[in-house]
């Protein structure tokens, strides 16, 4: 009889070794560096000469976070209406698609196959695709809304501060919605039918059966959507930056978008780092928050 090499016990750390060795060398390793980073003083002078790196401690954060006019707390304020309004949306709009997609009628696939097409485009595609549908001239929303009797002349959407938000939540729930959808359908997908022919014979309406039976048999998935595109959508960068670079007049500035501008535009590496370690410390807690929330819908 052959003797096992790997004890039974530790076998699974054997197979989630490679996993653990890409993280911490992709993932864990840079996280690390860019803390380090942000606690010096590296800019485009002395990126070279690391001696000239020096050991400033707070500084940077101090210096983003201070003021009245900090771009950094401006940024985290324009990412956080961007992301409340975008999950809002994306949320009704892909619960009540699914709900209908969930029924039985001719064409039902294809119209959900179909309904994946902006998920399935590239991000920096969408926004470019909404970029011209928001132009002043020849834009599809101004020519709309002018068809319709909304608007008597051409919005600069792209050019206001709150129309350019417009545009871009606009865009980002385009996007958003698929994803929603497909995950909320997966979970009504796991409701058994006798519960609602139980509840439609003891005289449950629609909106009751929504309330009472669907919406709590899937509390685990509404979670999981919310959780994951709070997540998604607070660290968006392509489409933003391909639509307004978070102008006009950092009107729509996010996180993602000041930290990539401050890093290869203004060469200030160190407050670059420290403007992403920001989000690092808001995404890890939402993350973590999102894990205790699996842990505890499988306990139940």
């Amino acid at each position: 009889m052959k003797k096992k090499i790997i004890p039974a016990k530790y076998l699974g750390f054997v197979f989630a070794l490679p996993a653990l060795v890409y993280m911490l060398v992709f993932i864990g390793y840079p996280t690390l560096q860019n803390i380090v980073l942000s606690f010096k003083n590296v800019d485009v002078y002395t990126f070279a000469d690391k001696s000239q790196q020096s050991f400033i401690g707070l500084q940077n954060y101090k210096e983003l976070l201070s003021g009245g006019n900090s771009i950094l707390l401006r940024s985290t304020k324009n990412t956080l209406v961007f992301t409340i309004f975008s999950i809002l949306f994306q949320f009704v709009i892909g619960f009540a698609l699914a709900l209908l997609f969930n029924k039985r009628f001719p064409g039902s696939t294809f119209f959900r196959g179909t309904a994946m097409i902006s998920w399935l485009l590239p991000v920096t595609v969408v926004g470019l695709l909404f970029k011209f549908m928001f132009q002043v001239k020849g834009g599809i929303m101004n020519q709309l809304l002018m068809t319709i009797g909304a608007i008597k002349e051409p919005v600069e959407w792209l050019l206001g501060a709150k129309s350019a938000m417009i545009a871009i939540v606009t865009a980002n729930i385009w996007i958003g919605i698929p994803f929603n959808m497909m995950l909320i359908t997966t979970g009504l997908t796991t409701i058994p039918d006798e519960i609602y022919e139980s509840a439609q014979l003891d005289g449950a309406g629609k909106v009751v059966t929504l309330f009472k039976i669907t919406i709590p048999m899937i509390k685990p998935a509404i979670m999981s959507v919310l959780t994951l595109g709070f997540i998604y959508t607070f660290k968006v960068f392509d489409l933003v930056w391909v639509m307004t670079k978070g102008g006009p007049v950092n009107a729509t500035e996010l996180m993602s978008t000041y930290a990539y501008r401050l890093s290869f535009e203004e060469f200030q590496f160190s407050k670059a780092a420290t403007a992403a370690n920001v989000l690092f410390v808001i995404l890890f807690i939402v993350g973590i928050f999102y894990i205790k929330t699996i842990d505890d819908s499988e306990e139940m």
